[in-house]
């Protein structure tokens, strides 16, 4: 679908993976490929950015399954990592205060480049859980 082409209205799509890190690839290519057939391609790599960062805390932190979920509905894009564990996040610092730390900026940078970030308890394959998604707007 061009990009010039309008998106549907809303749609949905989930993609389970293994608790493998290598799987993080899996869904930063499929959400890309999704979103240049929705002819949203011009979202995909801040979309990756933050599908990376939830889908890899999603992997590293917890034991079980995961799923990453992209929602797009009233011209905003949803991005959600499922995971098997029901503890909430921690509370994304601000960037600046990890100075030359390299590791634990996951939830600061999705909370810098997304418009909205939040989670919730969400069960799912028999696991409890939670989703932590974050939000772009198309526009």
């Amino acid at each position: 679908m061009p990009e010039t082409d309008p998106a549907p209205d809303s749609w949905e799509y989930s993609l389970y993976i293994p608790s493998d890190l290598r799987a993080v690839t899996v869904c930063r290519r499929t959400l890309r490929l999704i979103l240049t057939l929705h002819g949203l391609i011009r979202l995909a790599d801040t979309a990756e950015l933050l599908a990376s960062e939830l889908m890899a805390n999603a992997v590293l932190h917890t034991r079980g399954p995961a799923c990453l979920r992209l929602r797009f509905r009233d011209g905003v894009l949803q991005i959600g990592a499922w995971d098997a564990d029901p503890e909430p996040p921690e509370p994304p610092r601000r960037l600046e205060e990890f100075g030359d730390d390299e590791s634990g900026r996951g939830m600061a940078l999705v909370r810098a480049c997304s418009d909205l970030w939040h989670w919730q308890p969400l069960s799912r394959m028999g696991h409890r859980g939670k989703l932590v998604w974050c939000e772009l707007k198309a526009a």
